[in-house]
């Protein structure tokens, strides 16, 4: 065999052996990054597992709130409200809740039923006393704002563990806590988010701050809770919730005189047949 061919011949070995080790690189690089995601999911799912696990039991709450919207020019409204939640044990439904307006006049009598799914669309309905009707909230419009607040219908349904998926992405300090940093996806259909960054105390698992991303994927909102108070010496709730709109510059804020924990609230309270009757 001449020189050239022998050149030729331990080349091409080369360049093979050479594709070899690229290929081999870059299935391990790939397995690396799946594995990476892997714990990052992994770890994204414990962490709001210990969040939901932290609140169960808590039976039923009733509370009285103050809820203040201000417009992209500063100027405000106030609206008095309460709300009877109700926790329902199992697999498939969620919490269910009952929101009544008591404050001012014009939307006084104004009452909002909630029934959180795990898989299924929620249920949800609204009584407009104005027109003595009970409206029922469609799966496509939950995105919409509640009554002219940066709240939409969704955010005032039960953030149940199953309707979303978890993704660590950093811890870093808030405030003075540290908290992890949770991407979560809905896996519901119809919602208004792609998805939604929640930071999450590690020192009692508290929900901090959340920013939402709209249906184009741009930040749209933020929710900032503060003001936490512990009751029966175990469940957390904030007392102070300022959402703020970056898109609109509107603001609201749900001020929190009272929660009562285990008041004896029972499913025929929150019924739909119910909704024209609460004062």
């Amino acid at each position: 065999m001449s020189k050239k061919l022998l050149t030729t011949v331990f080349s091409l070995s080369l360049g093979v052996l050479a594709s070899g080790v690229a290929f081999t690189s870059s299935v391990a690089l790939s397995s690396a990054a799946q594995a990476d995601e892997a714990a990052d999911i992994a770890k994204g799912t414990a962490i709001a597992e210990e969040w939901d696990r932290r609140d169960w039991g808590f039976g039923d709450t009733e509370s009285f709130m103050q809820m203040q919207l201000e417009n992209r020019h500063g100027d405000t409204s106030i609206r008095q409200m309460r709300q009877k939640t109700l926790e329902v044990p199992g697999h498939d439904e969620g919490d269910k809740s009952l929101t009544i307006f008591d404050k001012p006049r014009d939307v006084k009598g104004t009452a909002f039923l909630s029934y959180a799914k795990i898989f299924d669309p929620d249920d949800q309905w609204m009584y407009l006393p104005a027109v003595k009707r009970v409206k029922r909230i469609s799966s496509k419009n939950k995105s919409g704002p509640f009554l002219g607040s940066e709240f939409a219908y969704e955010d005032l349904s039960a953030q149940e563990l199953k309707k979303y998926t978890y993704k660590w992405l950093r811890d870093e300090p808030c405030g003075e806590l540290q908290c992890s940093v949770v991407e979560q996806t809905p896996t519901y259909e119809n919602s208004g988010y792609t998805k939604m960054i929640t930071w999450y105390d590690l020192s009692e698992y508290r929900q901090q701050k959340i920013d939402y991303y709209d249906r184009k994927r741009k930040l749209l909102k933020t929710l900032v809770s503060s003001n936490f108070k512990q009751h029966l010496g175990k469940y957390w709730r904030p007392y102070d919730m300022y959402m703020e709109n970056h898109q609109t510059g509107k603001k609201t804020r749900l001020l929190f005189d009272k929660i009562d924990f285990q008041t004896g609230v029972t499913e025929s309270e929150l019924t739909k047949n119910n909704l024209k009757r609460v004062n």
